[in-house]
């Protein structure tokens, strides 16, 4: 249970890079990572625009000398500060993450970063490879993943409740976007365009959410090989998809499903899965992140609830609240910023962290994951080796 006590003995001194007035997920970042007490937001460039920028930083109580025109200024100065930044979050347009977060932690910060981390393996390994060289923290934001009923999923599976994994069946499948909205809307324009959002649109949009879930669920799970089939419904959106099914094979002989998509026309969000075992199966619904179904062949199906005394400790160590009281979005991302601060503060005191979290490896996982998907729909959904 999180009673609110201080995680690590002073606050991070903490940046924000984008995530400026109009973002999309600005304030959950702020949010998230202020509500624990565990971080302090001292600095940022949040707006292309710097002014703007400036203007929105001072309402964050931000002093406006430490509001920056850009990343590189940001980190320049901070770098002369005796109280300057200790780590910052990335919560800009995809085609810009990799060279932000270089340079991060290049300038020795821990870095926080959105999804998809980059464009290539190749950009993502040398990332992997400079968290390496410099000993800091490289946390990718997979939101989903700070949900306690996928540390109960985890947990589930890792004792065999299930049995042997057999079938993953993941969707993230919303309807907002079955027409062309990027004609008025600039925060999903950029998403589209090739140049700014990469080699895919809800592959990398939506799809690496479930590949990361899994990945954190069944961690001993390896994908074997997969094929991917995408369209473009809406055709100004050509050459990236906004569609796609994705089938995987993994080494224990487990399938898996992946539908990601922007164009399931009445769906509001469409984010779920199921994961069937040879004894039982967990269902899960983002939209209902409190419940997780268990279903045992020949027992009546029963759903779990967040908070139960019934779940194993490691589901009801991110209590927030009393069971029966809903948690949400706001709390697993909470829990995903106390994770990072728990991260610095091990890692700065060189200790072994000894918890999951969505690190450089799930970010160079979802970024190769794409790529494959895009290889194997580029040449007629044909099975490629992962």
């Amino acid at each position: 249970m999180i009673y609110g006590e201080k995680k690590v003995n002073e606050p991070i001194r903490w940046a924000m890079v984008g995530g400026g007035k109009g973002s999309q997920i600005g304030y959950i970042h702020r949010s998230s990572a202020l509500r624990d007490f565990n971080f302090q937001l001292v600095a940022g460039a949040f707006d292309i625009d710097a002014e703007r920028g400036r203007a929105f930083g001072e309402k964050l109580h931000v002093a406006p000398e430490r509001c920056y025109p850009d990343y590189k200024t940001l980190f320049a100065e901070e770098a002369k500060r005796p109280d300057g930044i200790q780590a910052v979050s990335i919560a800009t347009p995809n085609f810009t993450h990799f060279e932000i977060a270089r340079a991060a932690l290049n300038a020795g910060l821990h870095v926080y970063c959105e999804k998809p981390l980059c464009f290539t393996t190749e950009e993502a390994r040398e990332l992997e490879e400079l968290v390496k060289k410099t000993g800091k923290i490289m946390f990718v934001s997979y939101g989903y993943s700070g949900h306690q009923m996928i540390e109960q999923a985890r947990r589930m599976i890792e004792r065999g409740d299930l049995g042997k994994i057999r079938i993953v069946n993941m969707q993230f499948a919303h309807g907002a976007h079955n027409v062309a909205v990027e004609k008025n809307s600039a925060s999903t324009a950029w998403r589209v365009d090739p140049k700014k959002a990469g080699p895919a649109y809800v592959l990398g949009d939506v799809g690496t959410h479930l590949i990361y879930l899994s990945e954190a669920m069944m961690p001993e799970m390896k994908i074997r090989r997969l094929m991917c089939s995408k369209q473009a419904f809406v055709e100004s959106r050509k050459p990236l998809e906004d569609n796609a099914m994705t089938i995987m094979e993994y080494d224990n002989g487990a399938v898996g499903y992946i539908w990601s998509s922007c164009v399931n026309a009445g769906s509001e969000f469409g984010a779920r899965f199921r994961i069937v075992g040879e004894k039982a199966s967990i269902a899960w619904d983002v939209e209902h992140p409190n419940q997780l179904a268990y279903e045992v062949q020949g027992q009546p199906q029963s759903v779990m609830q967040r908070g139960a005394g019934y779940l194993y400790p490691e589901a009801t160590a991110d209590d927030r609240i009393g069971g029966g009281h809903p948690e949400g979005l706001f709390e697993s991302w909470s829990n995903l910023y106390a994770r990072f601060a728990q991260a610095i503060d091990k890692c700065d005191k060189g200790e072994e962290i000894d918890f999951w979290y969505p690190d450089i490896h799930a970010g160079v996982l979802g970024v190769k994951w794409v790529e494959k998907c895009v290889e194997s729909a580029d040449h007629d959904s044909a099975w490629v080796e992962y």
